[in-house]
């Protein structure tokens, strides 16, 4: 069972994960309205990966006896002056999350809830991924600057990226 503390901070999560899923949403909109289709799926995906983060928590709040509470979401920016000014919002964006997931766990730390410490683990292990990752496009893109063969071509690569749902085991 969760404690109030516990059940009211992973309900925030919960809110947040969604904000997340919309701004993610917001860029991929920004990219497909300036043609730029495979940085437009690239962040398709991550709206649809912080949609799963969002599911993960309400059904763990579900499996523990809680209740879910669904908030509203607030507006989010809806456009960027370039990619590396997505990319770095992203970077930015991810590394909050990262803090946040970061005192979920010391929360179920100090209430002594190995459950969700247990849980917790894989978001922590998810965020390093999602930061490198970030860094990784931005890191690209500085290399790349204005260069447009080489926006076309990363723009090819991400638009290869597949979505596979992190929830479809559970």
């Amino acid at each position: 069972m969760l404690s109030n503390k516990m059940q009211e901070a992973l309900n925030a999560q919960i809110n947040a994960e969604l904000w997340s899923a919309y701004l993610y949403l917001s860029m991929s909109v920004n990219f497909a309205t300036t043609g730029k289709p495979g940085f437009a799926n690239w962040m398709k995906i991550q709206f649809q990966e912080e949609q799963d983060h969002a599911m993960k928590f309400l059904n763990y709040i579900i499996s523990r006896g809680g209740t879910p509470v669904l908030k509203p979401i607030e507006e989010v920016k809806t456009s960027w002056d370039s990619p590396l000014q997505a990319f770095e919002d992203t970077l930015a964006h991810e590394q909050k999350v990262t803090s946040m997931i970061n005192e979920l766990y010391a929360l179920a730390t100090e209430e002594k809830d190995y459950a969700t410490q247990s849980m917790l683990k894989w978001f922590i292990d998810e965020q390093v991924e999602e930061e490198e990752t970030a860094q990784g496009i931005i890191d690209a893109l500085r290399m790349i600057k204005d260069n447009g063969f080489g926006l076309y071509t990363l723009d090819k690569e991400l638009g290869a990226r597949v979505y596979t749902s992190s929830t479809e085991t559970e």
